[in-house]
């Protein structure tokens, strides 16, 4: 297999909170949550969290041992905690945090592990795109977010709402039936969403994260078989230039976002 990788963070005055990286058959993918505070909590922050996790994730894979994919992840979450539990307030629900993509050729087979909301593109040989990821986030930040329904933001009602929301989806993350990301408890690896893809019947795969998926929604730039071909023409630096170059279009309009972390790994499959 043959990868590209590209990553921008999304402001110049704070360090990127994405992690990418691979070792020969295995890409890890994360993407750190800055929650705000959290500085107080952990004095590494969340891009050193990110960063240590998936250093210590792709040294599992690149062990080549066949373990379990959650497996790998446990350890690693449990290594990444105790290397900072004894500094830093871990255990508090807004201390760093991630979401994991892992995806590793074995054994003719693409077998994939994802927590939150990064995206797994597959580019299948009939010409199809699949594209996974976990959507327990996503539901759980709107079944939360449904009172705010109807509710004139930037009133004082509206930031009463929208606060109890916040800590309504803090209270359901990494518990049964809310959403699970990495953080400080090994077992919300064994929560993972996982599967695996013959590798004969895909050319590639491309891992993005929730920055990257904006060129698809809610930007609208393309659709993912268009995601597909701008990989193949211009790799993963052609997506993230499409991304940054809409939102600098799009200034501080009233529907513009606050640019996130943009990162892309392409494998391709070699004959």
């Amino acid at each position: 297999m043959h990868v590209s990788l590209a990553t921008s963070a999304g402001r110049g005055d704070r360090p990127n909170e994405d992690f990418v990286g691979a070792v020969p058959g295995a890409v890890v993918l994360l993407d750190g949550a800055g929650i705000p505070g959290s500085e107080a909590l952990c004095a590494h922050g969340v891009a050193w969290y990110t960063h240590r996790l998936g250093g210590t994730l792709l040294g599992g894979l690149s062990r080549a041992d066949g373990r379990d994919l959650a497996a790998i992840l446990a350890d690693a979450i449990a290594e990444t905690a105790a290397a900072h539990r004894a500094t830093c307030d871990i255990a508090e629900p807004s201390s760093p945090q991630a979401t994991v993509l892992m995806a590793r050729a074995h054994r003719g087979r693409l077998e994939h592990l994802l927590l939150a909301d990064s995206y797994l593109m597959l580019d299948e040989v009939g010409g199809g795109v699949r594209v996974i990821t976990d959507e327990r986030e996503a539901v759980a930040r709107r079944e939360c977010a449904a009172p705010l329904a109807g509710i004139t933001p930037g009133t004082p009602e509206y930031d009463h709402i929208r606060a109890s929301c916040a800590l309504a989806l803090r209270a359901r993350r990494n518990q049964p039936g809310g959403y699970w990301i990495a953080k400080d408890d090994p077992r919300a690896a064994w929560e993972a969403a996982t599967g695996s893809h013959p590798l004969g019947e895909l050319h590639g795969i491309a891992v993005l994260s929730n920055g990257a998926s904006r060129i698809v929604s809610p930007y609208g730039l393309t659709d993912w078989p268009g995601v597909r071909d701008l990989l193949a023409a211009e790799g993963p630096s052609g997506v993230i230039h499409r991304v940054r170059a809409f939102e600098a279009e799009s200034g501080g309009g009233p529907d513009a976002r606050v640019p996130d972390d943009v990162t892309v790994a392409h494998y391709r499959v070699m004959p």
